[in-house]
């Protein structure tokens, strides 16, 4: 068995893009934590049979990676977004409805959490829209589609990986190919984070929201732009209806601040409401789609408890 020093020192180099990987699987930053500390118990407990003939590091920890998470997926359903469980709310004005516990929410990964190389090479293996279409696979699809796809692995390595052949591995990844192209949303004339159009136009969202001056919001927005809200289920389509709900929003809570992030590869906004007495308190995570022409999605994560993963505080 490796000494603690020599474990940290091979291991210690792919814990982050392992991370990575147990996130796409399981569209969940706090489950992807969870699964990567039992990773490492696992690599520890089995480094005494280790043999550096049969596989380098990398390969034989993402064989544990992967073995852990389809365990953990048989158990577990797909994590979603609202927008894949039904179709757009007709009337915003009527505000978010139907909140769902029962639901398995998908959730946003900070970028500090990412492999570096991931974002550089393939940010579009990290998106949301990306990560919610791979919800729609069956765990061995999804398993083989990220290492064939994103990760550039040879269909005989995942075979050995998966204990399988590489003829099944290719059959897997024509299913699983089909499938996506018929959930995974197109994402056309995309922005990165940090190309200057997309910073100012994100800064003019922030100054428009934070004055609740929803015309100029609505100026920011494509035609089809979409805003959805997990844990409600009513999500809404349309810069119309996008703008009436911020406008229902703005007439009854706020004042609101908006401190940028980064999540999954794209740029994402913290939002702090006063509560009432002076503070502003965490309220959302919200992960932008970006274009040339403008705001195409904005996923508001409702959960004040990713703020610590985010390394934000609860107030401001």
């Amino acid at each position: 068995m490796w000494s603690d020093e020599e474990f940290e020192r091979i291991t210690g180099p792919h814990r982050r893009e392992l991370m990575t990987h147990c996130y796409r699987m399981l569209g969940s930053v706090h489950d992807a934590e969870d699964l990567l500390q039992e990773v490492m118990l696992r690599a520890w407990r089995a480094s005494g049979d280790y043999d550096e003939r049969r596989a380098s590091p990398r390969t034989w920890l993402y064989r544990i990676a992967t073995n852990a998470c389809l365990t953990a997926l048989e158990q577990r359903g797909r994590r979603a977004l609202p927008s894949g469980l039904t179709g757009p709310a007709d009337d915003p004005e009527t505000g978010p409805q139907r909140r769902l516990p029962e639901v398995t929410w998908l959730e946003p990964i900070p970028d500090a959490l990412v492999d570096p190389a991931a974002i550089v090479a393939s940010r579009g293996g990290i998106r949301l829209a990306f990560v919610a279409a791979l919800q729609h696979l069956p765990p061995r699809q999804r398993a083989v589609l990220i290492l064939r796809e994103v990760l550039a692995w040879r269909a005989s390595e995942v075979a050995d990986l998966l204990e399988t052949s590489a003829a099944a591995v290719n059959s897997a990844l024509q299913r699983a190919r089909a499938r996506l192209a018929t959930v995974a949303p197109a994402e056309d004339d995309l922005v990165e984070p940090d190309d200057p159009a997309g910073r100012d136009l994100l800064d003019r969202y922030v100054a428009a929201f934070e004055k609740a001056d929803v015309d100029a919001l609505e100026r920011l927005l494509r035609e089809d732009a979409v805003l959805e809200m997990p844990p409600f289920l009513s999500w809404f389509s349309g810069r119309e209806e996008f703008g009436r709900f911020i406008r229902w929003v703005c007439t009854r809570r706020g004042p609101w601040r908006m401190v940028p992030t980064r999540a999954n590869g794209q740029p994402a906004l913290a939002a702090y409401v006063d509560g009432g007495d002076g503070v502003p308190r965490a309220h959302s995570v919200q992960v932008f789609t970006v274009t040339r022409s403008g705001v195409a999605r904005n996923v508001v994560f409702g959960n004040p408890a990713l703020f610590t993963v985010f390394g934000l505080p609860s107030t401001l």
